[in-house]
């Protein structure tokens, strides 16, 4: 049977420009909650923000590289697993922060801050720890990716439909709330049933290889967790802020890696199933999570 690091997935570029165009319309909807007002909060007690930063883009990459060192998985699953913990964090991060009664304006922020630093953290992050991991060395070798492309990629699928959501929230208030929460349920919809779809198309690869990956994702996603409460416990964050930071720690944007896997990796086979396995796994772990956190909340 062919090995997970050659196999690469059926995906056409019409899906590609579908997948594009979905993750647009999730970002737009996100950024129908945010107004300026909520960046001028945190532009006064910034530590917060400052300390979410930290734990997505440094204490997660980190985590991760340990990670691959203690478990040595195959070269297109450990690029997969870098890949993903060097994406902002997950659109749906929102949602669950807000059923965890965890402070929800914070994680809307990190995630529009987060999405707008990915425009030169995440391109970095690949790089700097592929190529620390001397077995993904040779994948970024092979493709070449190209900082200012992925760069490219990234603000045309997160930012442009960032700064039209927080226009349209601050120039037209009334009509952004009547579509806010039926846009977010509706985008989550479609972005669930397209990658539902996708996996179909592949469910031969994805049954083949997702014994080989499911472990070490449900462990990189507790890590994540683990390192967010962690990072926020030590920075002394009220359990309010340190709730929202461990859960957008734990929330990945998976299909912004699916889109680099594709556009990028050639829909690299081991890459690929970790994202979409991450997409499916960090829904059901950070429900999970904030179902757990509302009951510690309520016994209190």
């Amino acid at each position: 049977m062919t090995g997970i690091d050659e196999v690469v997935l059926n995906f056409s570029p019409g899906s590609m420009q579908l997948l594009n165009a979905i993750l647009a319309i999730v970002m737009f909807s996100v950024a129908l909650d945010i107004a300026p007002r909520d960046f001028h909060a945190l532009v006064k007690a910034p530590k917060p923000l400052l300390v979410g930063m930290l734990s997505q883009f440094l204490v997660l990459p980190v985590l991760t590289y340990l990670l691959l060192l203690a478990t040595a998985p195959r070269p297109s699953i450990a690029l997969g697993l870098i890949l993903v913990a060097a994406c902002p964090g997950g659109n749906i991060s929102n949602f669950i922060t807000h059923r965890a009664g965890g402070n929800a304006a914070l994680s809307v922020s990190m995630t529009a801050i987060a999405t707008v630093a990915a425009i030169a953290i995440t391109p970095l992050n690949i790089a700097f720890w592929g190529n620390l991991y001397a077995p993904t060395r040779e994948i970024l070798r092979a493709t070449s990716i190209d900082p200012v492309q992925v760069a490219i990629t990234v603000s045309f699928m997160l930012i442009l439909p960032l700064v039209l959501g927080v226009t349209l929230n601050v120039r037209l208030p009334a009509a952004a709330a009547r579509i806010r929460k039926p846009l977010q349920w509706l985008s989550m919809a479609i972005f669930l049933a397209f990658i539902v779809l996708a996996l179909a198309a592949n469910w031969g690869f994805f049954l083949a290889f997702v014994g080989a990956v499911a472990g070490l994702i449900i462990a990189h996603n507790a890590l994540a967790f683990g390192g967010g409460y962690l990072t926020a416990t030590l920075a002394r964050l009220s359990p309010y802020d340190r709730r929202a930071v461990t859960i957008e720690t734990g929330i990945q944007n998976s299909g912004l890696g699916l889109v680099l896997i594709f556009a990028f990796f050639s829909g690299l086979g081991g890459m690929a199933v970790v994202a979409a396995f991450w997409g499916i796994w960090h829904a059901v772990s950070g429900i999970a999570l904030a179902y757990v956190m509302n009951r510690t909340e309520a016994a209190r």
